[in-house]
């Protein structure tokens, strides 16, 4: 399938399309800002980068394991972190902070609804001109081509329907709403198209795959190019291309520490749960931990057939790709069946790989990372100046680079905002009014108050999770991940107050940082200093962080 450019009425002028009959002086004064580190000197060609974006593809759990072919091709020719984040364990709030570079109480989406912002008029109007996207194509001259899931409420007739194609994108190629994998409509450049159940034409990964391999063949030579591929696998339903339905039938979700316990001192949501669950549940999880990982194969042969194309082409060796996914998952940890949202590492942990110009091969970094730093990071290597930007992340080039001597932050903020109406489950009517994601045996993986912020904090002494819940216990869950990697044991009642003072002053600050605020020195750095005097009101009372119902 040829993908055509979006047609010329709906370009603004100075955009891209406009770039090619651009003088070289006049180029120069266009492309101002994106002259940093690589600049538009006679010879010289900006790297181009590919973003790609599973869908609640986890690191914990094995989530890498089914990718062969993207470890070797990504991972092994370039770099792989370890400590790579979300700032929400949510598929909206995540995906627009890899596009704004911004913590949720910035951008303000707060879940996957309208009502929550996602994909919304507001978010249209307000967030959309700022992401990294519309930057680098308005400001550097980028071609920029989006292929897959964009936001969960994209498509929806309230909020622009199809026809609303964001600002910032030459190609769009985006599926209406969220993930499946058959019998979906895509925007092509602002217009519908419906596909079917027919594997060879309509099995969304394959899908795109091929409309990115045709991007390859038909772009511009003349100016460098933004992908994001954003794939449906591993998100339910779950359904793997034909060849690959009889893969890993001897594989079960793992039998770590935490799973099928029960969630002693912990918040109530996860105290419901039934322990030990039942075989049926346990039956159904293995089913969807297997499935998970046959669709992921699908995701390891675009990757091939892609790296293959930008090498045929000869655009692989100035050619950035990074990999990661938008949450983490569970499947069975503290007896909780399957989902996302929690606070948990095996929630708010994903996989990062990125291979590119001047990265070394089969390196390991520590550092910590989230994915509010993509955005800085592509810019930055696009050579955009950051300082014109309102980001929270920050550019991770220099470690992809091998800096050393790096200056670097050691917490970030994790926040999610619950969701569940005023109404009893009709299905579970033992339980409150509230709860929502519901099992059939009537364990909930969320409610209206499982709303709650963390700082994740990782130092050469500490690591450190620290979160409060803004329910009417202001629950505060502490683990120390060095002695529990599984976070089993909240030790918010043994560990040092004074700590534990630190900790909540920190988080505070973060859920009112913007910018630059947003990257000072964490408790454990060596530059940070800690006033008490500022946990206090005028009465005399502890300060504590309100959160915002209503953060639209």
């Amino acid at each position: 399938m040829l993908l055509l450019p979006l047609a010329p009425g709906r370009f603004r002028q100075g955009s891209p399309r406009h770039l090619p009959s651009c003088s070289p002086a006049l180029l120069l004064l266009v492309l101002g800002g994106c002259l940093g580190v690589f600049g538009v000197a006679a010879g010289t060609r900006r790297p181009n980068v590919v973003l790609l974006l599973t869908d609640d593809q986890d690191e914990v759990l094995g989530g890498m394991t089914p990718l062969k072919k993207t470890k070797a091709l990504i991972g092994e020719m370039g770099m792989t972190f370890s400590s790579a984040y979300v700032p929400s364990a949510l598929c909206c709030p995540s995906r627009a902070s890899i596009l704004t570079g911004k913590y949720p109480h910035n951008h303000h989406v707060v879940n996957n609804t309208l009502e929550g912002n996602c994909s919304s008029k507001s978010w249209q109007k307000i967030q959309e001109p700022n992401t990294f996207p519309a930057i680098l194509r308005s400001m550097c001259g980028y071609q920029t081509f989006f292929a897959g899931k964009y936001l969960n409420e994209y498509g929806a007739p309230d909020a622009g329907g199809l026809e609303h194609v964001p600002l910032g994108w030459s190609y769009w190629y985006a599926l209406e709403k969220n993930s499946k994998y058959y019998n979906y409509t895509l925007s092509i450049n602002g217009k519908a198209r419906k596909h079917g159940e027919n594997y060879s034409v309509d099995y969304l990964t394959d899908v795109l795959a091929n409309v990115s391999l045709d991007f390859l063949d038909y772009k511009s030579n003349f100016e460098p190019f933004f992908m994001m591929i954003a794939t449906p696998a591993p998100h339910s339903p779950w359904t793997a291309a034909p060849q690959y339905q009889k893969a890993f039938q001897n594989v079960f979700a793992p039998r770590n520490k935490n799973f099928n316990i029960h969630g002693t001192n912990k918040h109530w949501l996860i105290r419901q749960a039934k322990t030990p669950m039942t075989n049926s549940s346990i039956q159904f999880l293995d089913n969807a931990f297997r499935k998970r990982w046959q669709t992921l194969l699908s995701v390891d042969d675009l990757v091939e057939k892609l790296v293959k194309r930008l090498e045929f082409t000869g655009e692989l060796n100035n050619t950035y790709i990074f990999y990661t996914s938008d949450n983490g998952y569970h499947t069975g940890q503290f007896s909780l069946p399957i989902d996302k949202r929690q606070l948990y590492e095996f929630d708010i942990k994903v996989p990062l790989l990125v291979r590119g110009p001047g990265i070394k091969p089969n390196q390991t970094s520590k550092m910590l990372v989230a994915n509010i730093d993509l955005g800085p990071t592509i810019l930055d290597i696009a050579g955009y100046d950051l300082n014109k930007t309102q980001m929270d992340g920050m550019s991770f080039l220099p470690i992809l680079r091998g800096a050393s001597n790096l200056t670097w932050r050691s917490d970030v903020l994790v926040e999610y905002q619950g969701e569940g109406r005023n109404v009893t489950d009709p299905t579970c009517p033992s339980l409150s009014p509230g709860v929502s994601q519901c099992f059939p045996d009537c364990v909930c993986e969320d409610a209206y108050n499982n709303t709650y912020a963390c700082v994740r904090t990782m130092s050469a002494l500490w690591n450190l999770q620290y979160c409060e819940f803004d329910d009417q216990e202001v629950f505060v869950e502490v683990y120390n991940l060095t002695a529990d990697p599984d976070q089993i044991t909240n030790i918010a009642k043994s560990i040092d107050p004074e700590l534990l003072g630190k900790m909540n002053y920190r988080l505070m600050m973060l859920q009112s940082c913007s910018g630059p605020t947003c990257r000072t020195p964490g408790v454990f750095d060596p530059r940070y200093r800690f006033d008490p005097r500022l946990m206090f009101s005028n009465r005399g009372s502890v300060r504590t962080r309100r959160f915002s119902k209503h953060l639209l």
